[in-house]
């Protein structure tokens, strides 16, 4: 079944627009790819519907024993970098379709 809205999660804003966003994924191993993935957010406006999913690069493999990733550790800076070069890559958050998946580097642009 599709989800078709965001479970609660952090607000942030960007260019007086709300916007709703949840760690989806936190860096973790990928045997699909047989290699390591970086951690994704899941986006969405406030009163739109349509989602994107912004994935990062890789970065350094976590420790063993270390604490999983929150979204509470990620700085709301990279999530309004990472959601203006969404929009800026052609996202249009009031629009409807698919889920959109944008790879954005480590610093969100």
């Amino acid at each position: 079944m599709a989800r078709t809205r965001l479970s609660p999660g952090l607000t942030v804003e960007v260019g007086g627009e709300t916007y709703v966003w949840r760690l989806q994924r936190g860096p973790q191993w990928s045997s699909d790819t047989n290699s390591f993935r970086g951690m994704a957010l899941a986006v969405r406006h406030a009163e739109g519907q349509r989602e994107v999913v912004l994935e990062f690069p890789a970065g350094r493999q976590p420790r063993f024993g270390a604490p999983q990733l929150q979204a509470s550790h990620i700085a709301k800076t990279l999530v309004v970098r990472a959601i203006t070069s969404a929009i800026a890559a052609g996202w249009e958050p009031l629009s409807r379709g698919k889920t959109v998946t944008i790879e954005v580097d480590a610093e969100g642009g």
